[in-house]
């Protein structure tokens, strides 16, 4: 059943030319741009472009699809009723919802692997397995935190053009206050300032730095990392709330 289910949503999800844009062409496609530009430019911890963008990007792509994919998805089934026909249909919402996470794990991991693969072919990124499958061990819990807090954000939304809207100006800021753009360093004060509220922000640095094998445990890690969990205590509050309204 769940097999079944996964190869339908895969499916469904390569003719959403809407999805496929955003999640599978602008991050790639930006990545190269921009290092065309700043390929030669060193940055933060003495770290080369591919270092810095290569995990930067890769967050890019699982940001644009649990929250395209996944989230907004969520509002479309509510709002044009198919919620409430998949309730009377024989496959359970649980399978249907592993199937959605199943999902977005795929194709965040299929967009890890194309950055990757672009990184080593042409900016002469490092591999190293260790360093590898700890950067994707870690990829695997950021994916789990957004699709716990794009669950709870996209559960306030009954209406799709609104939770559209929403998702293109959210992805706009993320790109501008994430450090995805450039160096939020380079950034004005009052962006710096957003920055610092934007978890994506928070996420990359972290991402950043165990990829490079640069994690230090300093008071800037644990803020980073007590923010995400308070954000993450809240996403599953909302998501209690929001099942107790469903079922009254």
């Amino acid at each position: 059943m769940i097999a079944t289910q996964l190869k339908y949503d895969l499916l469904m999800f390569s003719r959403e030319l809407f999805y496929l844009v955003f999640t599978v062409f602008v991050p790639p496609a930006t990545y190269i741009f921009m290092g065309q530009l700043y390929g030669e430019q060193s940055y933060a911890g003495n770290l080369s472009y591919a270092q810095t963008y290569t995990p930067s990007f890769i967050l890019l792509i699982t940001f644009t699809v649990v929250f395209f994919a996944f989230g907004f998805d969520q509002v479309a089934q509510r709002t044009t009723g198919v919620e409430k026909r998949i309730s009377l249909s024989p496959v359970s919402k649980n399978t249907l919802l592993l199937s959605s996470i199943i999902r977005a794990i795929i194709i965040t991991s299929l967009g890890y692997g194309f950055i990757l693969i672009i990184g080593l072919f042409m900016f002469d990124l490092e591999f190293g397995l260790l360093s590898f499958l700890t950067s994707y061990g870690f990829f695997i819990l950021l994916n789990a935190v957004l699709l716990i807090i794009a669950s709870a954000v996209y559960s306030f939304f009954q209406h799709m053009n609104s939770a559209l809207v929403f998702s293109i100006v959210v992805f706009q800021a993320v790109i501008f206050t994430g450090g995805f753009a450039m160096p939020i360093s380079m950034m004005p004060k009052f962006i710096q300032v957003i920055a610092e509220v934007n978890p994506m922000y928070h996420m990359n640095n972290l991402f950043i730095a165990v990829w490079n094998g640069q994690l230090t445990f300093n008071n800037n890690v644990f803020l980073s990392i007590g923010y995400i969990v308070a954000l993450v205590a809240v996403a599953l509050v909302i998501h209690r709330i929001q099942n107790k309204r469903k079922i009254g």
